[in-house]
């Protein structure tokens, strides 16, 4: 699956800087397919290719705002061949509700 299209990406142009937003808009969800490990990106960097926004490893503990890449999640390599997907069926909302309704706190 590839992660990031070019429709995503004029999103996140659009949407433009976020960090200094109470309540930034999540553009994009990758997630593990096999269990913990969520990434809602509020920003990207085309040049760079990185993402910011609210990471969630390890459900409840340590989750945060960072900075993460594109690279980084396209070489994750899990159990069965598996790799960090995209949720295809995901809207831009804002990061409060995506939260809530996704079960990330």
């Amino acid at each position: 699956m590839q992660l990031l299209t070019k429709k995503i990406t004029n999103d996140f142009a659009k949407t433009g800087r976020q960090k200094e937003v109470e309540d930034p808009i999540v553009i994009a969800k990758f997630f593990s397919p096999i269990g913990a490990g969520t990434w809602l990106a509020t920003e990207y960097e085309p040049e760079t290719k990185m993402f910011f926004g609210y990471v969630s490893l390890f459900n409840d503990h340590n989750n945060e705002f960072g900075y993460f890449s594109l690279e980084e999640l396209e070489s994750i390599r899990l159990p069965f061949g598996l790799k960090i997907e995209r949720d295809r069926f995901f809207s831009p909302a804002p990061l409060s509700e995506v939260k809530q309704n996704q079960g990330v706190n």
